[in-house]
């Protein structure tokens, strides 16, 4: 009786599996099938700042009447929403000028609207409706900062600390350029857009790279230096589309044409305000601007000091349970791939003393590739953005834990034990299944809990490529400099974390140990 109970829990266990199994192969394959089945719906895509969700929602609002429209919000930076057009998993996005002339063409010098449309259509691209004002580009400090006037004054100024965005210090129309044409001796730190006002107001760096439109600059009273020599392009918003896209939304794409020359730099200036100074959400603003043009109002809304949210109200959103949904099912089924591939390789590398270097290198180098350029780099290897790219990128990096506690518990086998399962006459696959994987099954458990708990923090990063989860609200407050949201999602994270260590104590109490006074 005691050799027959860890036999039969090992065949629900193992019965258990396969039913997971089969889960997963149809919960992949429908999700391979989802862009199939999203072919009537029109995808608009946005930057990860203020303004890129604003136009963003108000191009998906224009078209709602017309068509099913779907707002994949905070794809990162240029390179990411523009492969994502590319590959077809979004079809419109707002784009400006002098980023499509020189950081996607890499044109050295300003061209021409026809030569842009020219160069774009080959890709399958076209530029259109350009929507009434310039965003450039410019560099801003503090008001109080003494002789500083032109950014050719920067180059007298080595003591001043600037602090760019990662996206401006990377841009061929950026940093590089910049600093050729002005001389500038200074070294740039990399910060985030949303947060910048912040750093500067508090005097931790004197130099930020700002958007002409951008509503916190009269708020912090901050001085624009001038382009003196005119090295910033305009970069007059337009929408950047598939040229299909226009095909298979015919009504969808003459009402967004009407948006052509409707919003102006103060227009755009004050619906940046409502969101990031009065803390309005990205749809309301746009909703707002849309019934005021309809009405042929002036459709400027006045900026006010943030009201104060209560941390409950942004937690306990209604929006709490979509996320909660999206982030689970990216831990559980990243988790699974993991274990059905990492357990066999911590066995491959527990028995063969060759291999073992090998898989561990592989699988540990995996996991020190940097997050966002992994999912960069999926994101054209697999064509598509979304939770598919996501749960490969977790799977990654959930692998290296299952593997190496799988190929440590194996190695901890007694090996007094599998010499009596020798002499019982059991062969290879025998002793592996009933003597050493119930023996090493509490070290394999605690490196499955470990990859678990590390996937649901990774998990956060998804929103960056439109796979939601509780990073939607994360990547939301950093555009925004919002603490409250982003604490409503990193708390989320947090709890979820918790939880999912305290379900897998509960499995090694409930399977483990039984398994091992039987």
């Amino acid at each position: 009786m005691r050799v027959r109970r860890p036999r039969r829990r090992l065949a629900r266990i193992a019965h258990l599996g396969k039913r997971l199994v089969r889960a997963l192969a149809l919960t992949v394959g429908l999700l391979a099938a989802l862009p199939a089945l999203a072919d009537d719906v029109l995808h608009v895509g946005s930057k990860r700042f203020t303004e890129s969700y604003i136009l963003a929602e108000i191009v998906a609002q224009t078209a709602a009447p017309h068509a099913r429209t779907e707002h994949r919000q905070g794809l990162g930076n240029t390179a990411i929403v523009l492969a994502a057009l590319q590959n077809g998993s979004i079809d419109v996005y707002p784009e400006y000028l002098g980023t499509i002339d020189q950081e996607i063409l890499k044109h050295d010098k300003p061209a021409s609207l026809e030569q842009i449309q020219r160069e774009l259509a080959p890709l399958g691209l076209g530029v259109a409706v350009p929507l009434g004002f310039n965003n450039t580009y410019a560099l801003a400090v503090r008001g109080d900062t003494p002789g500083v006037r032109t950014l050719s004054d920067l180059a007298a100024q080595a003591n001043l600390q600037f602090g760019l965005s990662h996206e401006f210090i990377g841009r061929a129309d950026g940093w590089p350029g910049l600093r050729q044409r002005y001389r500038l001796p200074q070294q740039p730190r990399g910060l985030d857009h949303g947060i910048a006002y912040e750093a500067l107001a508090q005097r931790q760096v004197d130099v930020i790279d700002i958007y002409s439109t951008d509503a916190k600059i009269g708020r912090y009273g901050l001085k624009v230096l001038e382009d003196d020599q005119g090295y910033f392009p305009r970069y007059d918003a337009v929408l950047l589309y598939r040229l299909d896209a226009a095909k298979r939304f015919p009504a969808a794409w003459a009402a967004l044409q009407q948006l052509e020359g409707k919003l102006g730099a103060s227009d755009m200036i004050a619906l940046n305000g409502a969101a990031e100074l009065q803390g309005r959400p990205f749809a309301a603003v746009a909703r707002d601007w849309l019934a005021r043009s309809a009405q042929g109002s002036q459709a400027l809304v006045q900026a006010t000091p943030p009201a104060h949210r209560n941390l409950a109200d942004v937690l306990f959103a209604p929006d709490l349970g979509r996320l909660t949904g999206q982030h689970v099912l990216l831990v559980a089924l990243s988790v699974l791939l993991a274990c059905l591939v990492g357990v066999p390789l911590g066995i491959v590398a527990a028995y063969r003393a060759r291999l073992r270097q090998g898989v561990l290198g592989v699988t540990g180098m995996l996991q020190t590739i940097p997050s966002l350029a992994l999912l960069a780099m999926l994101i054209p290897l697999l064509g598509r953005i979304g939770i598919v790219p996501a749960l490969v990128a977790l799977f990654v990096y959930a692998l290296l834990p299952i593997v190496r506690n799988t190929c440590t518990g194996l190695a901890g086998v007694p090996r007094g034990l599998r010499q009596a399962a020798l002499a019982l006459g059991l062969n290879r696959w025998q002793r592996l299944w009933h003597v050493e994987l119930p023996l090493a099954l509490p070290v394999i458990l605690a490196g499955v809990k470990t990859a678990a708990v590390m996937s649901v923090g990774t998990a956060t990063i998804a929103a960056f490529i439109g796979a939601g989860g509780y990073g939607e609200r994360i990547t939301t407050g950093l555009a925004l400099n919002d603490n409250a949201m982003m604490l409503a999602g990193a708390l989320p994270a947090a709890a979820l974390a918790l939880l999912t260590q305290a379900l897998f104590e509960l499995l090694e109490r409930r399977f483990v140990v039984r398994t091992g006074r039987a």
